[in-house]
């Protein structure tokens, strides 16, 4: 499968750092006082202290890969985790890794050469999916305990590029997208504000050997009609290309070929 990055564009390295330390405070504020054993319907079988514990080793697991600088796939992931004995406390733990967090990211070079799973083989993809990681499991932890979530519609228009753009390479974790394949196909993903100019929009095409990010289209150029499309606000979007959201919710305006859209999520659960 072969992806080509439609926008190309991450956020400065240094808006990573900041907004990984702001979500991870703000999952752990959302989880602290709360019931561990309360079901996260978003992710299914996992309590509120499975949820916890994830994000905070994922993050640790992925500073021991930095500061490693690792150029292969590590063979395991057992990392030291300091985890508390009572789930209670591990809100509280998940809080004070982040000054360990922002130290490795503040001391590692963007710009680094690096194993990733994904796309870019440098240090700043892990950044990237760390913001990833926890910003999502912070609107599950939301939603576990009935709050409303909002989402900085920069970050969620970053999070769109990175979900399409590696997505290609996540069949460790999601199998089914090796048969995402089509016939030349379009899906697009139109966001309705303006999170980095009007008219944001994400299309993605299925062809015989898989399926790619379309670069974005000269100002010049008339777009092709897609055979699919969603419309709703960049954070909803994120959300949907997650799973945590249905297309066909009101918060989606949604036109075309609906089998294409069911396709396309049949196979990229992620």
């Amino acid at each position: 499968m072969e992806t080509t990055s439609r926008a190309g564009r991450p956020l400065p390295y240094d808006a990573y750092r900041q907004a990984v330390e702001e979500e991870t405070l703000r999952f752990a504020e959302v989880v602290r006082g709360a019931d561990p054993a309360t079901p996260v319907p978003s992710c299914p079988d996992w309590t509120l202290a499975e949820l916890t514990r994830h994000v905070g080793a994922l993050q640790r697991w992925f500073s021991t890969l930095l500061t490693g600088l690792v150029q292969e796939p590590p063979r395991s992931r057992d990392v030291e985790l300091g985890l508390p004995e009572r789930a209670e406390e591990y809100a509280d733990w998940v809080a004070a890794g982040v000054p360990g967090v922002a130290a490795v990211l503040r001391a590692t070079d963007p710009q680094a050469a690096m194993w990733a799973w994904g796309a870019d083989q440098h240090a700043r993809f892990w950044a990237r999916r760390m913001l990833c990681e926890t910003l999502v499991h912070r609107v599950d932890a939301e939603r576990a305990v009935g709050r409303e979530s909002d989402i900085d519609p920069v970050l969620a228009a970053d999070g769109v590029d990175e979900f399409l753009v590696n997505l290609p390479y996540a069949s460790v974790f999601a199998p089914a997208v090796t048969k995402l394949r089509g016939n030349g196909e379009t899906i697009a993903f139109q966001s309705t504000d303006s999170a980095r100019g009007t008219g944001e929009e994400w299309r993605v095409r299925l062809d015989p050997d898989g399926f790619r990010l379309l670069p974005r289209a000269g100002a010049d150029a008339a777009p092709s009609e897609p055979q699919a499309a969603a419309r709703g606000q960049v954070g909803d979007l994120l959300l949907l290309l997650y799973g945590r959201r249905s297309y066909q919710e009101t918060a989606f305006d949604v036109s075309g070929e609906l089998t294409a859209l069911d396709h396309w999520f049949a196979h990229t659960a992620f």
